[in-house]
């Protein structure tokens, strides 16, 4: 019986201490002079009887010891009675420890890939228009996806399909894989192409493409190594013509991409975008890494007519030099050929097997943008003045309005955030004055500044 006793006593004992060990990691330890908490001051210093010092603290101590303006702590014989208030702190004034959130990473699973359809079916609420290109981009990210997800298929190794996509600014290039980056849990980078030059010279090393992914990624290699990277503006780094210097960002950059789009071992800083002797290295396989070019390539209309006017420009059966100029889906009929001519090599043309192109937005397209999709710019006025118990409506003249004014101006969806906030200044700035307005209704004769917009009172 005595010895069963023994035991409950001791359980009994343990319990208590592992209560108490618990209740110790709960709260912070902090220093005993200037009563900051561990997160404040750093690594505490622990000395006998309990005694927590910081950093910050024992340095002032030890310069006074030095300079003889104070005397030395006995801590041995310290009066442990006065320590007994700093014990008893309430819990109320201790500070409980931060805890660090772990976000669970996902594997990818065949089961749970979305397939091409739906991928496309979620990008079609953010894009309007461009059917084919979201269809290219669907079936790329789908099969990347499978690729990356079975390593392996009976001894056959599935290449991967970089892509590039051809099109006037303006058309949804960038806007398209922003909204994909929203859709997947996969990271994505994306990079631009006009600061990357040769290695050795003022810019960013090709390698920096891959330290964005590696950013992206939160440092984790095997997560970088089945993400995806868009390299916009990518027609900037095409071959300079007529010039005698050294081309460092033009077809020196190509040639150092090509590894990277091949599926190579590359050396890549950690936290940085430069190599230097304090930044750690670590080595990517861009293998899996699916890439993504995009750029306006201006001027290749002109290259395409020239191939399509094979016949001559006299006679009978001649071809007129403007008969392509009305065409607007001309970059439709773009050519290996073209780029060629454009400036890009063709083995940095041979590495990007699917290269498709969006057509420019028509009037039409426009006028879908203004209102149709999540995220239009319209709803985020309509948002705006909402929070001030106005309603913001827009009629259809104001649509057409809007949209000639884009047109004119040949730079895309992204003229009409610029019209918008140009004739909506002066409403956001009146509207605050007067509690009474309930309604105000945009008009295409507001628009071309021939008229007010249509203002109702609250009944």
């Amino acid at each position: 019986m005595s010895d069963k006793r023994n035991d409950e006593e001791q359980k009994e004992l343990n319990s208590v201490e592992i209560e108490d060990t618990e209740e110790e990691d709960e709260y912070e330890s902090f220093c005993y002079l200037c009563r900051r908490p561990e997160s404040q001051t750093g690594k505490l210093i622990h000395l006998p009887n309990n005694i927590n010092i910081c950093p910050e603290c024992m340095q002032k101590t030890f310069d006074g010891l030095n300079t003889g303006s104070i005397q030395f702590m006995d801590f041995n014989n310290f009066d442990m009675d006065a320590m007994k208030v700093f014990d008893e702190v309430p819990k109320a004034q201790k500070l409980k420890k931060k805890k660090k959130k772990q976000e669970k990473v996902e594997e990818l699973d065949l089961k749970s890939l979305p397939a091409p359809h739906k991928i496309k079916e979620q990008l079609d609420e953010y894009v309007i228009g461009q059917e084919h290109a979201k269809k290219v981009i669907s079936v790329a990210v789908y099969n990347h996806y499978k690729r990356v997800a079975t390593k392996t298929m009976d001894d056959i190794e599935i290449d991967k399909s970089n892509m590039l996509m051809i099109g006037p600014t303006g058309c949804g290039k960038t806007y398209l894989v922003k909204t994909l980056a929203r859709l997947l849990n996969v990271p994505l980078a994306i990079t631009d192409a006009t600061a990357l030059t040769e290695a050795g010279y003022i810019g960013d090393d090709v390698e920096s493409v891959l330290s964005k992914l590696l950013a992206a990624a939160d440092n984790d290699v095997e997560r970088a190594e089945r993400g995806i990277v868009f390299i916009d503006e990518i027609d900037k780094i095409a071959k300079k013509r007529n010039t005698n210097s050294r081309d460092v960002s033009g077809e020196s950059v190509q040639q150092g991409m090509l590894k990277l789009l091949e599926g190579a071992e590359v050396e890549v800083p950690v936290g940085a975008t430069s190599k230097n002797a304090m930044v750690p290295l670590t080595t990517i396989n861009t293998k899996n890494i699916l890439f993504i070019c995009g750029g306006a390539f201006p001027e290749l209309d002109k290259i395409i007519k020239n191939r399509l006017n094979t016949q001559a420009s006299i006679g009978f059966k001649a071809d007129l030099k403007d008969k392509y100029d009305d065409r607007d889906d001309l970059l439709d009929e773009v050519t290996i050929e073209d780029l060629r001519e454009f400036g890009m090599i063709p083995e940095f043309i041979g590495r990007l097997p699917v290269i498709f192109s969006l057509s420019p937005l028509k009037k039409e397209s426009l006028i879908k943008i203004l209102k149709e999709p999540k995220n239009a710019i319209l709803k985020q006025y309509e948002k705006l003045l909402e929070l001030d118990e106005v309603k913001l409506q827009f009629d259809d003249s104001a649509l057409e309005a809007i949209a000639e004014k884009a047109l004119e101006r040949k730079t895309g969806a992204r003229a009409l955030r610029a019209i918008i906030e140009e004739f909506m200044l002066d409403i956001m700035y009146e509207i605050p004055k007067d509690d009474n307005i309930g309604t105000v209704t945009i008009t295409g004769d507001y628009i071309n500044k021939k008229g007010a917009p249509i203002i109702t009172v609250r009944q």
